[in-house]
């Protein structure tokens, strides 16, 4: 028996664990510890939320296909038709889907790394390559090396965050607008959007556009701003044309009728989440003050529910695991060029702020 042969070399991608199994490896109770490490909401679901989910009726037969109800409530949230819009399990499977959508063996997608580890991961697993056209040094685009690359390489989709993780930063709009003139699939990753701006992002976001554009798509997810991380529920929007291939390609029951009832409720108590995020916001202002008051700490501004900090004049892989062994307090390492230096922080609850803040005057 034999495995495809390009899966043998593919490395593994390394994921966020939960607190029983962190408070297992540090012998720590899950209430004792400060998970800081994978842009989670502190606050968990609404009320409402776990209300909904109590009382789900049916959890017994098999979902929506076609997730319906939940369109309905994203096409009223997003001011997007939902005859545009589809649900999955996470943006992750969305990701995935596209790829395999899209991408013979060794066709090419072009990523622009520092950047969310999905892209040349899925890539990989399709037996495809990523092409990666780092970021500048402030981790701008670099818009002349990408024109190159799409000359030089014909991907046939960009993969781009926006906000960026792990830096938090916006794409500008004349930057966007470039980037759409280019003769590819543009994937927009709004994972954080709703923690940029004002009301939920909406001013900043490009998901409008998709019905009057051939080569956007636009990914969100609930597992940020909602609290919905461990349900998996997210959803795109993509052009028209493309549609139909994706609802033939997808799995028949992607989204489970738990995440469907617990993203439909989040929708319907819309101004409750609004509160908790800006609560998020404020706290990530003063995160950032707290940071940058940290001697070997060098903070990077932010538009999403993570700062990003350079580590200077310590290794910044014994720091987090100190502060993880030591102090209970989990924080994001990434062993990637140009990161090495570098750990990504989440926004918690204030008490949290208080707790990392000593930590690392400590050490």
């Amino acid at each position: 028996m034999q495995i495809r042969t390009h899966l043998e070399s593919l490395p593994p991608y390394t994921p966020i664990e939960p607190f029983e199994i962190l408070s297992a490896r540090i012998g720590r109770e899950p209430s004792q510890i400060v998970k800081l490490d994978a842009n989670e909401n502190p606050y968990g679901v609404l009320p409402a939320v776990r209300k909904a989910l109590a009382e789900m009726d049916f959890p017994h037969i098999y979902p929506d296909p076609e997730s319906r109800a939940l369109r309905k409530a994203l096409a009223a949230f997003t001011s997007v038709d939902e005859e545009y819009l589809l649900a999955g399990s996470g943006a992750d499977e969305l990701l995935d889907l596209l790829m395999r959508v899209f991408l013979e063996p060794n066709e090419r997608i072009l990523s622009c790394p520092p950047t969310f580890g999905m892209y040349p991961f899925d890539a990989e697993l399709n037996a495809a390559r990523c092409i990666e056209v780092p970021r500048n040094a402030d981790f701008s685009l670099n818009l002349p090396a990408i024109r190159k690359a799409v000359d030089e390489f014909k991907p046939k989709l960009l993969f781009i965050a926006s906000p960026n993780n792990p830096d938090g930063s916006l794409i500008p709009a004349d930057v966007m607008d470039e980037l759409l003139s280019l003769p590819l699939l543009v994937v927009l990753d709004e994972a954080y959007i709703e923690f940029a701006g004002e009301n939920l992002g909406a001013s900043i976001s490009r998901i409008r556009e998709v019905p009057q554009r051939d080569n956007l798509v636009v990914l969100r997810t609930f597992s940020k701003w909602a609290g919905l991380a461990g349900l998996r529920i997210g959803y795109g929007a993509f052009p028209k044309w493309l549609m139909p291939t994706l609802w033939k390609s997808k799995q028949p029951y992607n989204v489970n009728v738990a995440a469907s009832v617990a993203a439909q409720a989040s929708l319907a108590n819309v101004d409750e989440l609004k509160v908790l995020v800006e609560k998020l916001k404020d706290e990530r202002t003063r995160l950032l003050s707290a940071l940058g008051a940290v001697p070997y700490l060098k903070p990077y501004p932010t538009q999403s529910n993570f700062i990003l900090c350079q580590v200077n004049g310590r290794d910044a892989a014994e720091l987090k695991a100190k502060l993880a062994q030591e102090f209970g307090v989990f924080i994001r390492y990434f062993n990637k060029p140009g990161l090495r230096d570098h750990i990504r922080i989440s926004v918690g609850r204030p008490s949290d702020t208080d707790v990392l803040i000593e930590a690392l005057k400590a050490l």
